[in-house]
């Protein structure tokens, strides 16, 4: 098991390993707007999760998640994941993100 320091360190640990799309959270999708990309919560499996903590502020909370495509050619990171349950989404990505954030 990997283990980072920070965000941006977990992001560039899991780039080094071949997981280079940044993907982003759509209201049931996940979405890499570098290629037009989109992998729905059935067709990706979480392989990694990175917890950070802020010391002092619960705010500074983050998550990074590794997915692969199930056929495990395409590998990408989303981050952030604390923050983005204020924004729209289906129940399905939330269960998926949600089986993985604890």
């Amino acid at each position: 098991m990997f283990t980072y320091d920070t965000v941006v360190a977990a992001l560039d640990g899991l780039k080094e390993r071949g997981y280079t799309l940044d993907f982003n959270l759509a209201f049931d999708k996940l979405i890499c707007h570098e290629n037009s990309m989109c992998l729905n919560p059935l067709e990706f499996e979480i392989t990694e999760v990175h917890r950070f903590e802020g010391d002092t502020n619960p705010s500074d909370e983050d998550v990074v998640y590794a997915v692969e495509s199930k056929d495990g050619k395409i590998k990408g990171s989303i981050s952030g994941a604390f923050g983005m349950y204020a924004d729209s989404v289906s129940n399905e990505m939330v269960q998926k993100l949600a089986m993985h954030h604890s």
